[in-house]
């Protein structure tokens, strides 16, 4: 016999009655509540109706509740100090430059050419050697030349002893004329003839002259000092006195010089300073970062360049270290005066925000402040300020992004006053 039966039994099995029926209905019903709560997508599909009310339900009971936030400590309570670099603001002679841009252009160039004609016997220099005034560049072949003023130096040998001969007779009439053996018509023949063969050893001396010159011309030495280029004309060649095409060109680089332009507006101040003296001009690479050499400003040129409003200007440089090379662009400072007792500060201390330009200013508690400056002149290293700083204080020179007025710094290293 089974176990006993809450309800009366229908033979072996147990027969639920109606309390059981109910209670089992309510069970199914409280489970499909609570599901459709819990996933209030799947209660909208079979009842779209009641989906805004499961979904309410549903964010009471099963929304995810924010973790509370942790307390704060005491040593968060304030930021970590920004680690910053600071200079002090110092008074000192500051020279005034303008920029601008320039190219090297050699003192003297010139194209040797040959002055005779022939073949090109001997090359004398190396491509890019330096060479001095009168050294051997060429030799065109001499022999010609040679001949011709062997035969220039025979005719005058002849003409002498012409002239020799003729002033002898010259006496001999002299006598007979004077004895009345010859015609007063004689005498002046001779003596005529005398001052022609005269004249005629002159021309020999003349044509002596030009022809020695010819010869020389075989030799073509180097006219200036200077730099060789590439050589022009190969050795056999033949050369003639009317072509164009040199035989090499000689570039003279100590001294050098550098043509460069600058503002029309700051002529007057270019004009005092050269009245007062040859000013300083410097060259750099053609970015500006770094110096080449250091000369004088010699030309101001004589009009202004009326289609780009600037100066003309040239300076010169000894270059003996030939770091300046024609043709090559530089950039150019010439200064035109020294700013006495200047503020001056460095210029990676000056910031630019939307109301100008300003700078961090460290005080006695170690905190950055603002403060707005007026520069009167300003260069890749160093800043002039003409308003807003005093001699001695602090600057922030590196580590100022990120760092906030007010902000408590600590101070890494400090140039021109220490911390």
């Amino acid at each position: 016999m089974g176990p006993p039966c809450a309800v009366p039994r229908r033979g072996n099995n147990c027969v639920m009655g109606p309390r059981g029926l109910a209670g089992a209905t309510l069970a199914i019903v409280a489970a499909a509540v609570v599901y459709g709560v819990y996933a209030p997508d799947f209660t909208g599909r079979l009842f779209p109706s009641a989906e805004p009310a499961a979904r309410r339900v549903h964010d009471v009971f099963f929304a995810a509740k924010p973790a509370p936030a942790p307390a704060a400590s005491p040593a968060a309570a304030e930021p970590k100090p920004a680690t910053v670099s600071v200079a002090a603001a110092t008074r000192a002679d500051y020279p005034v430059f303008i920029g601008g841009l320039g190219q090297v252009q050699a003192e003297n160039t010139v194209t040797v050419r040959s002055r005779v004609d022939g073949q090109i016997v001997k090359i004398a220099f190396n491509e890019g050697q330096m060479v001095k005034s009168g050294d051997l560049l060429a030799q065109v072949d001499p022999r010609p030349f040679q001949a011709a003023l062997d035969q220039a130096k025979a005719k005058q040998a002849q003409d002498q002893a012409t002239l020799a001969n003729a002033k002898l007779d010259l006496v001999r009439y002299s006598t007979l004329a004077k004895q009345s053996f010859a015609t007063q018509q004689q005498l002046d023949t001779q003596n005529a003839l005398v001052d022609q063969l005269i004249a005629q050893e002159a021309a020999d001396v003349a044509a002596i002259d030009a022809a020695q010159v010819q010869l020389d011309y075989t030799t073509i030495s180097a006219p200036i000092a200077g730099r060789v280029g590439f050589r022009l004309i190969d050795q056999g060649n033949m050369v003639n006195a009317a072509q164009q095409t040199g035989i090499v060109t000689v570039a003279q680089i100590e001294p050098i010089s550098v043509i460069f332009t600058a503002p029309q507006d700051d002529l007057p101040r270019i004009a005092a300073a050269l009245a007062a003296g040859q000013p300083l001009v410097e060259t750099r690479t053609s970015d500006g970062a770094k110096l080449l050499a250091t000369g004088k400003l010699t030309v101001v040129d004589n009009q202004v360049d009326v289609a780009t409003g600037t100066i003309h200007l040239k300076g010169e440089f000894d270059n003996k270290d030939h770091r300046l090379w024609p043709g090559q662009a530089v950039a150019t400072r010439l200064r035109v005066e020294v700013e006495k007792d200047a503020l001056t500060i460095p210029d990676q201390a000056v910031q630019r925000g939307p109301d100008g330009l300003f700078v961090y200013v460290i005080g006695a508690d170690n905190r950055a402040v603002v403060r707005p400056v007026t520069l009167a002149h300003e260069d890749a290293d160093t800043s002039v300020v003409a308003k807003g700083l005093s001699e001695g204080e602090k600057v922030v020179t590196s580590g100022q992004f990120g760092l906030q007025p007010g902000a408590r710094v600590a101070i890494e290293a400090a140039v021109g006053g220490g911390s």
